[in-house]
């Protein structure tokens, strides 16, 4: 695997390096002592996977708090992806800051987001299926999100949002006190 830092401390997006014969190529997704080497968690509680009928669905904006954080290891399995991923961590020096990657199937990108920051995406294609794995039980109680159109952010999401649910669109905008200069 590749490991790219982005501009996000501690966030990368992982490339794969295939092995390939006639049959096609074998590759790691994951490797234990590769992530430890780039100082990434390797604890794995959860895999969890979505399928969004829709281009244009968006989903997020999530993390959990400072009770029960997780990190999350992401791949796009079948159509494609813009995923966000927004550092909430305080004292970061790029707090509220974000970035955005294209994943597909095509271009078989990886995207690990480390605890503390808020992750969500949208679907470029229909028919588009995520896989991800989480270092962290899902805890309701710990459970934050953001509004993925929240002016202090300013993401530019690529599509027009054809789909969202009840509760994203319903996160509070951040308030500029939550904005340092």
């Amino acid at each position: 695997m590749r490991f790219t830092e982005t501009e996000i401390h501690g966030a990368f997006i992982i490339e794969l390096e295939p092995h390939a014969d006639d049959r096609g190529f074998f590759a790691r997704t994951f490797c234990a002592h590769e992530f430890a080497e780039h100082g990434l968690t390797t604890k794995i509680a959860q895999a969890n996977g979505s399928f969004n009928n829709r281009r244009g669905t968006l989903r997020g904006l999530h993390y959990q708090d400072e009770r029960a954080p997780e990190a999350k290891l992401v791949r796009c399995i079948s159509g494609a992806i813009f995923d966000v991923l927004v550092d909430m961590r305080p004292g970061s020096p790029t707090y509220l800051r974000h970035v955005g990657v294209e994943l597909s199937a095509a271009n078989r990108r990886q995207l690990f987001i480390p605890e503390l920051c808020a992750a969500g995406y949208q679907t470029l294609a229909d028919d588009t299926e995520v896989a991800y794995q989480v270092s962290e039980f899902y805890t309701p109680e710990s459970e934050r999100g953001m509004r993925y159109d929240d002016p202090l952010l300013g993401i530019a999401w690529p599509l027009p949002v054809t789909e969202i649910s009840a509760k994203d669109a319903a996160w509070p905008l951040l308030s500029r006190e939550e904005v340092r200069p």
